[in-house]
């Protein structure tokens, strides 16, 4: 048997599990209106109370540590669902957004100095040799034939 708790706003209600309608209230530092197996408190400061209920020989005791709120609002398990649902599709839909919007400037070149390409590194052939300073090949050797070593 167990004190049933409920709060709306700064109104708090208390249900006491003894079952006759003559019960009696006692509470540390808080007045409120008792009707029967209910108590309720208006304004409730939120400040721990000790509540107890009696009634023929029977008591039950309980601390209440309630914390309560004026513009505070009460929201039931498929408002929240609907909240996580809303949000993650928003957040999804922006991400798609962002991708499709992205995908298409790859290959636009930026004008910006110091830009590098980025991915991966291409293979650039070496380049064009100068055709005075050719390798000496093979069979050719008397179109250089008429160099001589300079001496110093």
């Amino acid at each position: 048997e167990e004190f049933l708790v409920e709060i709306s706003g700064t109104t708090v209600t208390i249900t006491c599990p003894l079952l006759d309608d003559t019960i009696t209230w006692e509470l540390s530092g808080s007045q409120g209106e008792s009707s029967g197996r209910k108590y309720t408190m208006e304004n409730h400061n939120s400040s721990p109370v000790n509540v107890t209920c009696s009634s023929a020989g029977q008591k039950h005791r309980m601390f209440l540590n309630a914390r309560v709120c004026a513009s505070c609002v009460e929201l039931d398990a498929l408002a929240v669902t609907g909240i996580i649902t809303a949000d993650l599709l928003i957040t999804l839909g922006v991400l798609i957004l962002v991708y499709y919007f992205s995908k298409d400037r790859k290959g636009i070149g930026s004008t910006s100095p110091g830009s590098r390409q980025r991915g991966q590194k291409l293979q650039r052939p070496p380049p064009v040799p100068n055709p005075d300073y050719e390798p000496i090949r093979k069979g050719q050797r008397e179109v250089y034939a008429g160099l001589q070593p300079r001496g110093f």
